[in-house]
């Protein structure tokens, strides 16, 4: 959910002008002594235990989202392929409620013009196309967009969530909360976790708050099973600084994120927000003017390799096929749902040239060349160096090009354009 774009201030120098009120907010996490003293509370809902796959509207349609954009979005993921690779999650964001602005009477129910059926209508639809849907609500008396917020009728919003069908909530504190100390964001995010816990149904449970307040450390005990480790993603790859002091792009995000590895484990996960691939700097919300088809399969394989959700933002409904073959690249899918849930960590960092590596669990090494660097460079993989292998011979897969390269005794060289990300799986060859 876009934070500057919320916030009420009615011109971009307002918006600027917050921003800029709050530069720690905006670019620092709080500090560790600030958390340290929440209870231990090791709640589970016992869901994700992969990271989940879908699509959001959020990205390629802010608050423009109606009951005929969701069906089709449905039958297209059917038709195209993606259910079928696991994108199984119909997620609506902000924009489906009836009522702007807070009111006494807390009237949070679907807008009647934008879901005529409701929206227990389109959970069933999704279901019976063996999908599941999800939906949004935020922990403020109003959410981002200035939309009903669930503050202080959160069991009761569970209550109406469940009833629906509904099987994942992201629970978003942008705005609401923004100059909040971590405890109070801990304490309105529990409220919800233990309301949907408390009901009978499944529900992933996403907490949104633009990686401040360390959440991180905490979220997880509460019972999120993924949480923003930033502020919203860019459709950029590469872009100078943050644009409007708020927006990271891709590099933004896996240099904030890949230092968070050990708080990412089956059930709970670090989310670097989502996929921008294929938006082609055609959002309706966020900045950026697009990235290359190169730079867009390059992301893909960063969310993958780091244990991120993989919700798509874009139009799932018209995408072309280079696009759609980066999706559903079935082998660099199962690194990401990998059931041994390690996310990637750096282990070579050479300038602008990276290596990212994480154990999977058959015993084999997935293995991300990244070139930051805008030319071409031959990157060398080291299994004994890098990864502390002690195989005399490796055998390696090259996943985008879903090739074996062969088996290597020494180490394995390739080159790697600008802006790419070479992904491999190195195995251990039968004696």
């Amino acid at each position: 959910m876009t934070f500057l774009k919320a916030v009420q201030a009615g011109t971009m120098a307002g918006l600027m002008a917050l921003a800029c009120a709050l530069p720690s907010a905006a670019t620092e996490p709080a500090s560790p002594e600030k958390v340290t003293h929440f209870e231990a509370l090791n709640m589970s809902n016992g869901l994700a235990k992969t990271p989940p796959m879908g699509w959001s509207s959020w990205n390629g349609f802010g608050v423009e989202i109606n009951e005929q954009l969701v069906i089709e979005t449905i039958d297209a993921m059917v038709k195209n392929g993606m259910r079928d690779a696991g994108y199984v999650y119909v997620n609506l964001d902000d924009g489906w409620q009836r009522y702007k602005g807070s009111r006494a009477d807390h009237p949070l129910e679907y807008d009647p013009e934008k879901f005529p059926r409701g929206i227990k209508y389109l959970a069933d639809y999704a279901h019976k196309n063996g999908m599941k849907l999800g939906i949004y609500s935020g922990p403020g008396k109003d959410t981002c967009a200035g939309y009903t917020g669930s503050a202080g009728h959160e069991a009761e919003d569970a209550d109406m969530f469940a009833s629906w069908g509904i099987d994942h909530l992201k629970y978003d504190a942008c705005c609401s909360h923004v100059k909040e100390p971590a405890d109070v964001v801990r304490r309105d995010f529990l409220k919800m976790s233990k309301a949907l816990i408390s009901e009978k149904r499944d529900i992933v449970y996403h907490t949104c708050h633009c990686g401040w307040t360390n959440i991180w450390e905490w979220a997880g005990d509460i019972g999120a099973n993924h949480w923003r480790i930033g502020q919203d993603i860019s459709d950029d790859f590469d872009y100078p600084e943050n644009r409007e002091q708020y927006y990271f792009d891709v590099l933004d995000m896996i240099d904030r994120g890949v230092e968070l590895s050990r708080y990412a484990k089956p059930g709970q996960w670090n989310d670097f927000d989502m996929l921008i691939v294929g938006l082609d700097g055609k959002s309706k919300e966020l900045v950026g003017a697009g990235a290359s088809n190169v730079e867009y399969r390059t992301h893909f394989s960063l969310w993958a390799m780091l244990a991120s959700p993989l919700l798509v933002g874009s139009d799932v409904r018209n995408l072309d096929p280079y696009t759609l073959e980066t999706l559903t690249n079935a082998e660099v899918i199962a690194i990401s749902q990998d059931p041994l849930g390690l996310q990637a960590e750096k282990v070579r960092d050479e300038g602008d040239y990276e290596i990212y590596a994480r154990e999977l669990s058959d015993g084999s090494w997935a293995v991300a060349l990244l070139n930051r660097n805008g030319t071409t460079a031959d990157m060398t993989i080291n299994w004994k160096r890098d990864l502390g292998l002690p195989w005399a011979k490796a055998a390696i897969r090259d996943l985008w090009d879903h090739e074996d390269k062969g088996t290597y005794d020494i180490p394995y060289t390739v080159e790697v354009i600008g802006h790419e990300a070479k992904v491999l799986r190195i195995s251990k060859p039968a004696e």
